[in-house]
């Protein structure tokens, strides 16, 4: 039996439970279950029964499940529950945990959180909420363990089993002087290898990976992937140690970074819901922009028509070449896109490499182009036998527009990065506009030429 299959019995099997009110049966049930998966169950109940299933909850897995919940049951929660419930459950909180559901939270709910926080929490919360959107700053947590130079490594254990506890991570300990500033980072492995007296100092690897509070999160995401990281330290303009970046902040960001690219190379506005949750006003509302600027570009195209349409006239027979050519450009230019937006998304392409990526998508282009069109003459002189000079103008407009859409395909998308926009609107449906106004250009020019000189 698949995992799929087992984890959909087992809910329906809680869900079972919670609508025969057993709950006894149930919170046992919940106590075997990860925090995670909990969340997944509750977001199936109705607004009475999370809030029951919730408060039967032990109050540190309480917290935990709190934790993964989307913003509307957190908000319902807060809702339901006593002021110091609430607090309980803010300070058990990790930091990056209570400032994420803050930001998604309206802002009567925020009010009542911050109010029963205490006042270094309410401090440390409206700090994070001040760093600029997708920052380093605005993901990182305050749970850390912050150690000494002069420490020996048996006072350095003492010190994590005495204030581990609240940190996200302990595998990973920065070595500061009194006034914060990082001078050092030490494993807890080079910890265990070394002697009782050996001294942090001296074990300490002073060339530490670090990111400022304003470096950008997708920037902080591609520095852990580099140098494969499982937390990275983040540090102020005077580089004071503020917080750190677990893998886990890393690989949300990452998603969402993934997500929003995906959006717009399909030509849509960004949006920070699931699908299932977002509105159908909202998902129409992020795609018209896109789609009626590309209505609008299309008429590049249909001026085009109006202009050779004497020649498509005088010959019939060059309309039904148009979708071939329109397609084949656009489906050649996407790829190009692609690899140029997804290598720069990796790091492996930068806006000065443009001559470069020009030269290669070139060559390949005319490689491309090249057999495209010695399998279009060939179809054509099959399918159209006596009309020479047309199979000869479409498949030459064919390699022309195929080498064209390469070109514009791979140029765009630095072109984007250079004017600090994201490469990725120029993707698909923006190339496919451009390349279809060229490929058509390419055609009816060539066609006008080439059948004036066979007449």
């Amino acid at each position: 039996m698949s995992n799929e299959v087992m984890e959909n019995e087992e809910k329906e099997k809680l869900l079972n439970l919670a609508e025969e009110k057993k709950y006894r049966q149930l919170k046992e049930a919940l106590l075997e279950i990860n925090e995670v998966d909990i969340a997944s169950f509750m977001e199936e109940l109705d607004s009475e029964k999370t809030v029951i299933v919730f408060r039967m909850l032990p109050k540190a897995l309480a917290t935990d499940v709190f934790a993964e919940l989307p913003a509307e049951s957190q908000s319902h929660i807060i809702n339901s529950i006593t002021d110091k419930e609430l607090s309980e459950i803010v300070e058990d909180l990790y930091v990056d945990d209570a400032v994420d559901m803050l930001e998604e939270l309206p802002a009567t709910v925020v009010r009542r959180v911050l109010k029963n926080t205490t006042p270094d929490t309410r401090k440390l919360i409206n700090q994070f909420l001040n760093y600029p959107e997708n920052s380093a700053g605005s993901i990182m947590t305050a749970e850390y363990v912050g150690l000494k130079k002069n420490m020996t490594v048996e006072q350095s254990f003492a010190y994590i089993r005495h204030h581990g506890v609240d940190s996200e991570t302990i595998y990973t300990c920065y070595v500061m002087d009194e006034k914060r500033h990082l001078e050092g980072v030490v494993t807890v492995k080079e910890l265990l290898m070394n002697a009782y007296e050996t001294r942090l100092e001296t074990i300490m690897d002073t060339h530490v990976i670090k990111v400022t509070t304003t470096e950008d999160q997708e920037a902080v995401a591609d520095m852990m992937n580099r140098y494969g990281l499982l937390c990275i330290p983040v540090v102020d303009s005077e580089d004071r140690l503020v917080g750190i970046i677990t893998v886990d902040d890393v690989m949300e960001v990452m998603e969402e970074e993934a997500t929003e690219d995906f959006e717009k190379m399909a030509a849509m506005l960004p949006s920070e819901k699931p699908y299932l949750k977002t509105s159908v006003f909202q998902l129409a509302k992020n795609r018209i922009p896109w789609l009626l600027i590309l209505m609008l570009s299309s008429t590049i195209t249909g001026a085009i028509l109006v202009k050779y349409e004497t020649a498509f006239a005088a010959v019939p027979l060059l309309v039904s070449f148009i979708p071939m050519l329109m397609d084949t450009g656009g489906n050649s230019g996407s790829q190009s896109s692609t690899m140029v937006i997804r290598g720069m998304a990796l790091g492996e392409i930068e806006p000065s490499d443009v001559l470069k990526v020009l030269w290669k998508e070139i060559r390949v282009g005319f490689m491309v182009g090249f057999v495209l069109a010695v399998v279009n003459f060939i179809r054509l002189m099959i399918q159209y036998p006596g009309n020479t000079m047309i199979c000869v103008t479409v498949v030459i407009s064919m390699f022309a527009t195929v080498v064209a859409a390469k070109t514009i395909g791979c140029t765009l998308p630095i072109g984007a990065k250079v004017l600090k926009l994201d490469p990725a609107i120029m993707a698909s449906p923006m190339i496919t506009t451009i390349v279809d106004a060229v490929s058509l250009m390419v055609y009816f020019n060539l066609a006008c030429h080439l059948l004036d000189m066979a007449a």
